[in-house]
């Protein structure tokens, strides 16, 4: 049975929360795998995502040399009460943050999380952090994220940075899935070709 929080707790948890930003990109799946393996990318370098924010390489250095994929958390739609697997690699290189990840297939989110990124329907990441260092551009519209302290990356419906999308899905063998794939695929470089990036 839940109990109800206190204005004090509250206050702090709301606190908390402020301290930290998130930024959703579309997983660039590698591979989903039967047993719950993925990869992607998590943020991608040196794109503008639609909150007019770039995330520079180096970004997230400092962060994961002190607390590694252990200490990162795996979550849905940024939910802390719903922690969905583990991160095994979590590294930067040359296109952004690169992750494989492992879904706990003996709970029921991470079993419907797997069907949904099987199939095609759910492929977006979000990063969870705190600004430690940024500079604006020239003009004052565009914030280049410099430092950043990475708690927690989440697979979301909804991702921040367009530019990162799925692109293979292991088990995907049903031809009407494929085409509605690469449907969705046209249809999302339409919207972006419209959107002129």
């Amino acid at each position: 049975m839940k109990t109800a929080a206190t204005p004090a707790v509250c206050r702090q948890k709301s606190r908390q929360r402020t301290d930290w930003q998130k930024k959703r990109v579309e997983l660039d799946l590698r591979d989903v795998t039967g047993d719950g393996r993925f990869s992607g990318y998590a943020s991608i370098f040196g794109a503008i995502d639609l909150g007019r924010d770039v995330i520079e390489p180096g970004a997230f250095r400092a962060s994961l040399a002190s607390r590694g994929p252990a200490d990162i958390r795996m979550l849905f739609q940024h939910d802390p009460d719903q922690p969905i697997g583990r991160w095994i690699t979590i590294r930067e290189d040359a296109r952004g943050l690169y992750v494989e990840g492992q879904l706990s297939l003996g709970t029921a989110r991470a079993r419907e999380v797997h069907e949904l990124m099987k199939s095609g329907a759910l492929d977006g990441l979000s990063i969870g952090f705190k600004t430690v260092r940024a500079a604006r551009q020239p003009k004052g519209t565009i914030r280049r994220i410099l430092s950043a302290d990475l708690w927690e990356i989440s697979v979301v419906t909804f991702p921040m940075q367009p530019e990162a999308r799925v692109t293979n899905v292991k088990h995907l063998t049903d031809p009407a899935r494929q085409s509605e794939s690469r449907l969705a695929a046209t249809i999302r470089r339409a919207t972006r070709l419209m959107a002129g990036s």
